[in-house]
């Protein structure tokens, strides 16, 4: 993977070999930048081009993310495969082929690529060993050695007070490079160990074009773009239209609104979202949180909706039974407030490992209520 292969961000792809050209390489870096938005695979661009400059041997090597200095770490948990402490060397076939297929993929992509979206996956201590026992050894080719952190943010605290201890005293020619969607999840001490690159929203230009390099006709490109909002990974389900991340956060939010809406006064309908939160409560806190965020953005598109600013809604539904203009109406300047609170309580609590069946069972009873608010 190469720079070619990323689409977009020309002065960061700049500015990243210019600093390999001159000599200037931090020796821990941390990406910024939400889904889709090509982080990872700027990551691995720069890691090739810094591992592989003039030697066309190592290039080969790291095409196929096979090169001895070239080391990864994502989240992971316990599979059929690996049934006790998981750690990255153990998936690095899985993590090869998911990257292969999915350059751009999200975290909840990557856990049902291993089949463990309704585990809760992080970085743990083991993998904090790991990496110090891989770091420790000399560079196969003399030069520089790399480790990549995907979702970096996902490390619990003993991980990452380990991984503290390397930023502060690094092996010699060894980069480190941390790759989060949350900058704000990073402990402040790492975060401050490192150089911080932040990856601004991919340009509806830029995705328009990567879709008509795919084959797409080019107004089908320009409103795909449009809807992406910034995100090439939404891009490509939109064209794929496939049973993912989305349109599964898309039924639960309808199942949850429809029941609330029904909810009221009626007693039998109170059985439709404990149930609803009984299905959410199988998923892992990722995928719980992840929906949260996109209820929230649901929330804020009907609000968008509703006080006439269609140029500002981009948000559209698969299933042609529920129609944002005419949930629009119920959400207003006199209880958006109060949902967006309800649902940064119920991250906030996910975050802390609480009991996910008593969080969403909370959440969808306290929403009847709020969306039978008059205007």
């Amino acid at each position: 993977m190469d720079f070619n292969d990323i689409i977009g961000y020309e002065k960061i792809k700049g500015y990243l070999t210019e600093s390999v050209d001159a000599g200037r390489i931090p020796h821990a870096q941390l990406f910024a930048a939400a889904e889709g938005q090509g982080a990872l695979p700027m990551a691995i661009a720069y890691a090739s081009y810094l591992l592989g400059k003039d030697k066309p041997q190592a290039q080969l090597q790291l095409k196929g993310l096979a090169h001895p200095d070239l080391h990864f770490a994502f989240p992971t948990s316990t599979t059929d495969k690996v049934k006790k402490d998981p750690v990255s060397s153990l998936f690095m076939e899985e993590w090869r082929q998911f990257l292969s297929e999915q350059p751009y993929g999200s975290v909840f992509d990557w856990f049902s690529f291993l089949g463990i979206e309704k585990k809760q996956a992080n970085i743990g201590v083991a993998e904090a060993k790991e990496i110090t026992s891989k770091l420790a050894l000399k560079s196969f080719d003399g030069g520089y050695k790399v480790m990549i952190i995907w979702m970096a943010e996902k490390m619990n605290s003993e991980s990452a007070n380990k991984l503290l201890k390397l930023l502060e005293e690094p092996p010699e020619k060894t980069v480190f490079l941390l790759v989060v969607e949350d900058e704000a999840a990073v402990l402040d001490t790492i975060r401050s160990r490192c150089q911080v690159l932040r990856f601004p929203p991919l340009g509806e230009q830029a995705i328009r074009e990567a879709l008509i390099a795919r084959g797409i006709e080019a107004n089908q490109a320009h409103r795909i773009a449009v809807r992406a909002q910034g995100n090439y990974h939404k891009a490509l389900q939109l064209i794929d239209n496939k049973e993912g991340e989305e349109a599964l956060f898309e039924r639960w939010f309808i199942s949850w609104v429809r029941s609330a809406y029904r909810a009221k006064g009626n007693k039998a309908a109170i059985q439709g979202l404990l149930q609803w939160s009984d299905e959410i409560n199988t998923y892992g806190r990722e995928t719980q949180k992840l929906f949260l965020l996109y209820c929230s953005e649901v929330f804020r598109q009907a609000l968008l909706q509703n006080y006439a600013t269609e140029g500002l809604v981009y948000m559209q539904f698969a299933d042609a039974s529920f129609d944002l203009r005419k949930f629009a109406p119920f959400i207003h300047g006199n209880n958006i407030e109060s949902i967006h609170k309800l649902i940064e309580e119920a991250i906030f609590h996910v975050e802390r490992n609480g009991n996910g069946k008593v969080i969403f069972t909370d959440l969808a009873i306290k929403l009847t209520r709020l969306i039978h608010t008059k205007p």
